[in-house]
């Protein structure tokens, strides 16, 4: 099944990012998103899984999808890069994977001890709405604030753009 869950996301990881058509890219994601969290259920992480599917498959996705439709046309085609750009995108992501893989090899791993008192889901929860030192309602807040400016500037720009496309059809 582990084989089966990596081979999904690698293909559909490639189809995401070579997809000519953005909606179909996003559909893509979703699948990349699920099978991740298929991995989680087979190493038995329910918790991550579900949040895995409830956060990105479930609300990352629909947010990317309603942006999409939102924003441009579902038969807009994308614009292919050039050689150019291919070459350079390939010698960033040459260089990221190298940098990832030599930060991991000379890192030394140890195993954890098992903590004394495990967390529960209950303190999981807690931890995220709570306001004191350890909590993490503040960057749940920050990270809305910055989706939603995302979002309203992506539709500023495409209704921008649609404008500019309206107006050059009338001249």
């Amino acid at each position: 099944m582990f084989f089966f869950l990596a081979l999904m996301i690698l293909v559909f990881s490639v189809l995401t990012v070579t997809s000519r058509k953005i909606l179909r890219a996003a559909v893509y994601l979703l699948f990349v998103l699920i099978s991740t969290a298929g991995i989680y259920f087979l190493l038995e992480y329910t918790f991550l899984a579900a949040v895995q599917l409830t956060v990105y498959a479930g609300g990352i996705v629909v947010l990317i999808i309603f942006s999409i439709l939102l924003t441009s046309h579902i038969s807009e085609r994308t614009v292919v890069a050039g050689w150019k750009q291919g070459i350079l995108s390939a010698l960033a992501t040459g260089a990221g994977a190298l940098f990832t893989l030599l930060t991991i090899y000379r890192f030394t791993f140890t195993p954890a001890s098992a903590p004394a008192n495990p967390s529960t889901v209950t303190d999981v929860g807690t931890a995220l709405v709570s306001t004191t030192r350890d909590g993490f309602a503040l960057p749940f807040e920050v990270v809305s604030v910055l989706l939603l400016a995302a979002m309203i500037g992506a539709i500023i720009v495409a209704r921008r753009e649609n404008d500019n496309k309206t107006e050059n059809k009338q001249n």
